[in-house]
């Protein structure tokens, strides 16, 4: 096990012993940048004179897999991503941590930084600062919280959607509305669906708590962060009739965090050391949090909740337009936390002494914050992963029936720009049903009690409802877009989130829980030369006759017999282009689209073009380094289709580096073929397209049978 007094680079044994560095490169969506960044770190290696292997973690599955054997022998590691990474296996190495872009930008910089990096783990520390290597700083700082609780976030969807979902449908199939609100006869089978679904919803604020810790401690700061978000959700611990939601899940998970990165960084003896990170470490922090949680924070939310109860109690009296929106505020701030709670039970309260005016305005809502954040998604697509707008889809059917809680995971991956706008959302409904007496008999929300006759001035409870949603939806896109906008202006790239990873557009795509606020992956084998749909060849087609051939498959076989095929025959001489018209992306993109109906394989080229155009909307395709791949899964072809041209001027594509794309491949494949197939074209062309010499054959190449002989190289 190497040490912080070991040479950190293997020693110097008379120059016989070259260093070996490792490193595992990573993206959001898993395909180009993954594999640029390793070939660029390789390439850099190899030039240093530095042993070196890369594990890729892409969409089709980890690749080049670090063995125990490579890790005890490496004298480094570089982890060059964009999402959390496992780093437990190389506890007692140095471990030097950036963005998949620096692995891309400045690898010989990373090969020189990591030579002094921390060792994770070990006395060198383990937490962010042995991951960032000391590189400190707002903006690396900034990185490691968003990273921590997008990463928290992606673990808490899953349980939010399955136990939403679920307490939804029991309500709407096996729910009677009653004096004490929508009730389940015991006992009955929609009773245990809903059980089931309480489940899910009681569990989902201990995992975002949980793996927000993990994400900043690793695994010793797992059972702190799911314990002390269970302590924050349960306020009989700490006298409050409300736990503190996701807002104290959020704290208890930053708070576990990097409390056992401090702990970690104690002096033990080295007898202690196995035992810390699976049962010293636990069980103090733990603890620590616990009782902190209880006795320091719980105290004050129990504090707020009952005055902010006696508050109300004075305002009944005051204008029900200014009592809605307070309500309609309190409601929307923190979805079942103790603001949420005091709105709630107060409203219920008051059903008893027949005031059922101010229910109603807590009524009109409660479903305004999921309605309003499942619409947002479907509004500004592009500002969402694909992730992200499934959840919203799930939020929309959770708001219709007074679920809340359907917002959570939008709020706790953007709570500056969401909360503000449910706020905002949910005073003006509130508002609404005061000014029109909206009445509610029962203690719930909702659009699901007006049509089950619980409401009383129903016309204006949907309109109220259907107010605030837009009104949500509204303010969340631009808040939300202002947000990145910002932020592509003001973070270095390493740290954008939803950049140009060039996942394809179109109904359908993959997504996965575990991806940081909004990545998308593909479970998959490792890459493999042969494909998984291959088109049929014509070999009696001529070598160069592209008018000869209208059928699809013959496109194939316009090259030689004897001349290997170019990407598995998808790209051909009739897709290949030595000089766009086109002077911007549009029409660039309409031009490729042009050029791969030639083959026969395209049977809707505006449907082409705009699946293509849809994708760029999500973020540009262009990669840098003068290069862009743009591409669309669509139906709107019949088999996959690749094709390439040259810009000699060069097309702005909006590429993070600044560059104009002057080498630009088009990938379009069907729905029912997607699978790994477009992910090894993908992989494929981003390690090749790194190699210096590679793009300056391309653009040297005089004419298409030149650009082809050029292409063959990519296998």
């Amino acid at each position: 096990m190497t040490s912080p007094a070991d040479p950190p680079m293997g020693g110097d044994s008379g120059g016989q012993k070259r260093p070996k560095l490792l490193a595992v490169t990573a993206c959001p969506t898993g395909i180009a940048h993954t594999y640029m960044a390793a070939e660029k770190l390789s390439q850099a290696a190899e030039r240093l004179g530095v042993e070196m292997k890369v594990e890729t973690q892409g969409s089709i599955g980890a690749e080049n897999v670090l063995s125990d054997n490579d890790v005890r022998d490496a004298d480094g590691i570089i982890i060059a991503a964009d999402k959390d990474v496992d780093r437990s296996r190389f506890v007692g190495k140095r471990v030097l941590s950036v963005g998949v872009s620096e692995g891309i930008s400045r690898p010989e910089q990373l090969i020189e930084r990591v030579r002094s990096a921390p060792v994770h783990g070990g006395d060198g520390g383990g937490g962010p600062e042995a991951s960032t290597g000391g590189g400190g700083g707002g903006g690396r700082e900034r990185s490691i919280a968003y990273k921590a609780l997008m990463n928290g976030v992606s673990y808490m969807i899953p349980f939010v959607v399955v136990g939403g979902l679920l307490i939804a449908i029991s309500l709407a199939l096996g729910g009677d509305a009653t004096s004490k609100g929508y009730v389940i006869p015991e006992g009955t089978f929609w009773a245990h669906v809903n059980a089931i679904g309480v489940i899910g919803f009681t569990l989902m604020v201990p995992i975002l708590s949980g793996y927000i810790a993990y994400a900043i401690g690793d695994r010793p700061a797992l059972v702190p962060g799911m314990i002390g978000g269970w302590i924050a959700n349960t306020g009989e611990l700490y006298d409050s009739k409300a736990g503190a939601g996701f807002i104290g899940a959020i704290v208890t998970g930053f708070l576990a965090g990097y409390l056992v990165v401090w702990i970690k960084k104690a002096k033990v003896p080295k007898f202690v050391q196995p035992i810390m990170p699976i049962i010293v470490i636990p069980i103090l922090a733990t603890t620590a949090l616990g009782l902190f949680f209880i006795y320091v924070i719980g105290k004050p939310i129990s504090w707020v909740f009952e005055h902010l109860t006696d508050w109300l109690s004075g305002m009944t009296g005051t204008s029900a337009i200014l009592l809605g929106a307070i309500l309609g505020l309190m409601i929307a701030f923190d979805m079942g936390g103790p603001v949420n709670k005091t709105a709630f039970l107060f409203g219920t309260g008051l059903i008893a002494t027949g005031n059922q005016t101010v229910m109603g305005m807590c009524a009109a809502a409660i479903p305004v914050m999921p309605l309003g954040q499942g619409l947002a998604t479907l509004i500004r697509r592009k500002l969402y992963s694909e992730q992200e707008r499934e959840t919203g889809m799930a939020a929309l059917f959770m708001g219709l029936f007074g679920i809340s809680e359907g917002a959570i995971p939008f709020a706790a991956a953007r709570p500056a720009q969401v909360i503000p706008a449910n706020m905002l959302g949910g005073a003006v409904a509130g508002a609404v049903a005061g000014m029109a007496g909206v009445e509610d008999a029962v203690p719930h929300g909702g659009p699901i009690v007006a049509v089950l006759g619980a409401i009383g001035g129903v016309p204006m409870f949907f309109v109220a409802v259907a107010v605030g949603t837009v009104v949500t939806a509204l303010a969340t896109v631009t808040l939300v877009d202002l947000s990145e906008r910002k932020g592509r202006g003001a973070l270095p790239v390493g740290d954008r989130v939803g950049g140009p990873e060039p996942a394809l557009a179109g109904a359908g795509v993959a997504s996965g829980g575990a991806a940081v606020a909004g990545g998308a992956t593909v479970a998959g084998g490792a890459l493999r030369k042969e494909p998984s749909a291959r088109p049929a060849a014509s070999d009696s087609a001529p070598a160069s006759a592209p008018d000869s051939a209208s059928a699809p498959d013959s496109a194939s076989a316009s090259t030689s017999a004897d001349a290997p095929e170019v990407l598995s025959g998808y790209l051909t001489e009739r897709t290949v282009k030595v000089q766009l018209a086109a002077r911007d992306k549009d029409a660039a993109i309409r031009e490729m689209a042009a050029l791969l109906a030639t083959t026969g394989r395209v049977n809707d080229v505006e449907e082409l073009v705009r699946t293509a155009l849809r994708r760029e909307e999500q973020g540009t395709t262009g990669l840098g380094e003068e290069i862009a791949i743009p591409h669309a899964k669509t139906d709107a072809v019949d088999a996959p289709v690749v094709g390439f041209a040259r810009s000699a001027e060069g097309v702005e594509w909006g590429s993070l580096d600044g560059t104009k794309a002057k080498l630009i491949f088009m990938i379009s494949v069907p729905e029912a073929a997607a699978g790994d197939e477009h992910l090894r074209i993908l992989a494929l062309l981003s390690r090749k397209l790194m190699d210096t010499g590679f793009r300056e054959r391309l653009v040297a190449a005089p004419d298409d049978a030149a650009i082809l002989d050029v292409l063959r190289e990519v296998q």
